[in-house]
Formats: C-alpha cells, structure tokens, sequence
C-alpha cells in the first residue's frame, strides 16, 4: 500500500505483537527489568497489569526472547483452561511422563519429577500466563499447587501473570489470599505520556526502515490526546494517518491527516475526537497558524502530558 510511497520495510503500525517494535520506555521497561530480575533470581510470582491495549502481549513476547537458554519457558495466550488441562499443558512442555488415564495425584508426582531433574541441569522452568483475568477459579487455585513444588533452596516452576485490571479484582477475593501473598513482584503498565507517544512514533518508523521524522510534532500530539497513550490505539490511529496522507500524495503525515484518522477511530477520546472536528472545519485557514505552532511547538513541548 504506502510502504514503497513512505520508503519502509514493512509496516510500522501493525497490531501483530513484533518484538522488534518494543519501546524499551517508561513503564514497559520497568515492567521487563523487574521480570527477568526476578525470574533470575527464582522469585516464584510474578504480576504485570495493563488496560486492553497497552501492549502486555508484546511485553510477553519481548520477555521470552530475552531469556537466556537456562530458562525453559512455555507460553499460555488463552488461560481459560480446567486444572486438570492445566496440568498436562505443563507435563507435556515439561516433556514429564503423562497420560491421560494418569491419575492426578500421579501427574503431579510426575511434574514434580520431572522440575527436579531440569534444576539438577541447571534449568528454570518459567510458565507465562497472558489474559490471566480470564483463568477460572479452580485453576488458579491449582496453579498455586504447582508452586508449591520446591526445594529447600529454590522454586521449581515460576509463574509470570500477565492481565487486565480485572485480574487484581479477582486475586483480592478471600479464597485466593494465599496465592496472592505469593505474588513477589507486581507492575502496572501505564499508557505513554505525549513525549512517549512522539518517541513510540518515531521509534516504529525507524524500525520499520522509515523516516522518523514523517509525523510532524504536532499530528503526534493530537494523536497522544486522542489515544490516551494507549498504544494500541496510537497504531490503528498513526497507520489510518498514513493512509490519509499516502492518498493525497503527501509524505509528511500533518495535522490534517491526523485529524481525519482521529474521527475516523471509535475508540478515540473525546477531547481527541473535538480536536480532529475543530482542525477539520479550520483547516482552509489554518496554514499560517499552523506554522506558528511548529515554530512554538518546541519550546512548549516539555510541559505537555
């Protein structure tokens, strides 16, 4: 579509999970360095929250790749599982004998066999957990089960819980107190402030072998505004602004092109959503004050959020 007519590589805005895009920034970089310390350190639980959007599964895919070849890791995207398929999705990424005649007792038995002789090698066994808001009930309640299996000197199996803010919600219920004072280390994803918003921007265009300064300051502004910093939002909203842009020939994504994405976008806020209507009815006589603003923009910049 536009990646010839920007110069890129491939896409910059795409909602699939690619590592290469992490923006090692603010709180998803707090959130990665707390990870993998702790799973270095064998902490046992481990709890990142984020709202829909703010890019938990990239986080995800971005933690597995960063662990070294001591760790085996086994990665569960849909957690809506029974304990008993809890536990022979374990079994079988540990490779520990399992059938499903075994009796459950003997299953664990059988994990608890198996951890023990990955750790006399050397290797920690990590389970990533993403939407855990949606695992039921019982199944949490098993997965504590599973950490209780242990040395005297270490955890054999660590979890990572990754989730909305539904999942603090259900781990401050009264029969699931013991696996959250469990929980050793817990961050929360914040969306980009407008700073961070321009430097995700910049970053994706870069990545993705573009130019990153095709976004003027003040198009990533209004797109900070209207997505909240989510980033999710901030990509559906930057790639409709280079479509925009892309159809009337023009290489420099500008506040015009912002503001037709913004209104084109559902979930954009309503102050971002005034914005888009406002620059769209002035636009015939915006330029001259749209190039005062760009002169401005600089010096104010740092006193946005």
């Amino acid at each position: 579509m536009y990646k010839d007519f920007f110069g890129l590589g491939e896409k910059p805005f795409s909602l699939t999970p690619d590592t290469q895009f992490f923006v090692n920034k603010q709180s998803h970089r707090d959130a990665l360095n707390t990870m993998l310390i702790s799973l270095k350190h064998c902490e046992g639980f481990i709890k990142v929250v984020g709202e829909v959007g703010t890019g938990k599964t990239l986080l995800c895919r971005k933690l597995l790749s960063s662990l070294d070849k001591r760790f085996i890791t086994s990665y569960i995207p849909n957690p809506y599982l029974t304990p008993d398929e809890l536990k022979a999705f374990v079994a079988h990424e540990i490779r520990a004998e399992y059938t499903e005649s075994m009796p459950a007792h003997q299953l664990m038995v059988s994990i608890y066999r198996r951890l023990l002789q990955l750790a006399r090698h050397g290797r920690q066994v990590v389970l990533v957990i993403d939407e855990a808001q949606a695992m039921p009930r019982e199944t949490i309640e098993a997965l504590r089960l599973l950490t209780n299996l242990e040395t005297e000197k270490r955890k054999l199996l660590q979890i990572v819980l990754l989730g909305q803010p539904e999942l603090d919600t259900l781990l401050s219920r009264s029969d699931l107190r013991q696996l959250k004072q469990r929980i050793v280390f817990s961050e929360y994803l914040q969306p980009f402030t407008a700073k961070g918003v321009a430097h995700y921007i910049r970053h994706r265009l870069q990545a993705a072998e573009g130019n990153p300064e095709t976004f003027s300051p003040l198009a990533m502004w209004m797109i900070a505004k209207a997505s909240r910093g989510i980033p999710r939002l901030i990509n559906v909203m930057s790639h409709k602004a280079l479509l925009v842009a892309y159809g009337r020939g023009e290489k420099t994504v500008s506040t015009f092109h912002a503001a037709k994405a913004i209104a084109d976008t559902e979930e954009s806020s309503r102050l971002g959503k005034l914005l888009a209507l406002r620059w769209h009815l002035m636009w015939p006589a915006v330029g001259g004050l749209s190039a005062m603003l760009m002169i401005a923009l600089p010096h104010w910049w740092g006193g946005i959020v």
